[in-house]
């Protein structure tokens, strides 16, 4: 008898999820709630948003639904795994209470300076005049500061002030003038590390774990890191920065002691693992702690990954880590996202997407903002796709990736063109 699994979410991680499952001998049926439609070609999607814990439990109940896989990070926050695992189903990912890693700056900052676990000077303020004392002491001296929202902002609740004036303003907006709703009742104020930023992944059952791999993602929206942030623009895996000396230190300082200071909070965390740092020159610092997979980064991580996931997600649910083991490809996997005009502002909708059925058989495409219409594929969202694939070297991905992207097209489209090229400077 085939397994039956429930992906929660509708973007390309979601679907990069639900492709990597599909391959799994073991799984007879996945369902997709809400879905999309590129996830609709591999799962049955169902009419239920990701925050609806209560129909997703219904469902889930309903369907025998053998493991509940979530994607994006407010239904975890909101108690999905709690609620689920009450009802003796299989989850996989972090209680409310570990997921506070990712929801809660000020909970994730005061855990590290406990465990002593490697990050930035910080200081966490609910008063505006003592958080603007705290931040002149920084500014005076000509440093920029970090001044972040402590709940979940939408990618948007961290600043990174140059100076006074921009710092006065990130306070006034979180904390004053509530841009963030709660999310900005408390802020963390940090010194500025300066680096080269990396994501880390691996996979915790809440004593074990499993390494997964490195990647480098592209935020702003234009090239050469112009414009605005937005959810991502492209990512690409194993960047030349990443060596196994790097690796073994972020496994020894930070993803390890991670581990064992959630379990010994009483909040053992199961799920994703997924470790923004900065490598400074005293080597690598936790700038967050994601509690599940990125997006684009899911995109060229998932990938990578040899063999039947099925097996290591389930593990991980139920505390069995210990005797898994996980094979990475070495490859470099490279993903473009093309946006709709506009985005990551207001953006345009129900622009015609043609090209789709001209890329090479080994491309990968995943979906985020699609819909279909009288049987014609249709732009929905702000990032609409993610191109990804595979070279042996950095040099080949991107020339291929790249072709690829040129096969596509929609009105208003956009992409950066430089995605990876910082690794190519590395001379890999």
């Amino acid at each position: 008898m085939g397994k039956k699994v429930l992906v929660v979410g509708q973007g390309a991680r979601e679907h990069a999820l639900v492709w990597k499952l599909s391959q799994s001998p073991e799984i007879k049926k996945i369902y997709a709630a809400p879905g999309n439609p590129g996830i609709a070609q591999l799962a049955e999607c169902v009419a239920v948003e990701a925050t609806d814990v209560s129909s997703l439990l219904e469902f889930a109940k309903k369907a025998d639904i053998d493991l509940t896989v979530v994607g994006p990070e407010a239904p975890l926050m909101e108690g999905i795994v709690d609620r689920f695992k009450e009802e003796g189903l299989k989850i996989f990912g972090p209680t409310a209470a570990a997921a506070r890693l990712e929801g809660s700056k000020v909970f994730a900052k005061n855990l590290f300076k406990k465990y002593g676990i490697p990050t930035a000077k910080f200081e966490v303020f609910d008063e505006i005049e003592a958080a603007r004392s705290y931040t002149r002491s920084y500014t005076r001296q000509g440093k920029p500061v970090v001044i972040k929202a402590d709940g979940l902002a939408a990618g948007k609740g961290v600043i990174v002030a140059p100076g006074w004036e921009e710092a006065s303003e990130a306070i006034d907006s979180i904390m004053k003038e509530r841009k963030f709703g709660k999310a900005g009742e408390k802020v963390v104020i940090e010194e500025c590390l300066t680096g080269e930023e990396l994501s880390f992944f691996a996979i915790t059952d809440g004593r074990n774990f499993l390494s997964l791999a490195g990647a480098q993602d592209h935020k702003r929206v234009f090239d050469n890191d112009e414009g605005p942030n937005t959810g991502g623009m492209g990512a690409y895996s194993n960047p030349p920065i990443y060596t196994q000396e790097l690796h073994q230190q972020i496994v020894e300082t930070i993803i390890k002691p991670v581990v064992a200071a959630m379990s010994q909070e009483g909040h053992p965390y199961q799920g994703v693992l997924y470790a923004g740092l900065m490598i400074t020159a005293d080597g690598p610092k936790v700038l967050e702690f994601n509690a599940r997979f990125g997006d684009p980064e899911a995109q060229v991580i998932l990938p990578m990954i040899k063999g039947d996931l099925l097996p290591i997600l389930e593990a991980a649910a139920e505390g069995g880590l210990a005797d898994c083991h996980v094979d990475i490809d070495r490859g470099s996997w490279v993903c473009v996202v093309l946006a709709s005009r506009g985005y990551p502002g207001a953006y345009e909708k129900g622009k015609y997407i043609e090209g789709i059925d001209e890329l090479a058989e080994d491309t990968l495409i995943f979906h985020a903002g699609t819909m279909i219409e009288n049987g014609q594929l249709l732009t929905n969202g702000g990032r609409v796709l993610s191109v990804v694939v595979r070279g042996d070297t950095i040099e080949e991905a991107l020339e291929t990736v790249y072709r690829e992207v040129g096969k596509i097209h929609f009105d208003g489209m956009h992409y950066r063109t430089d995605i990876g090229k910082k690794a190519l400077k590395r001379g890999r």
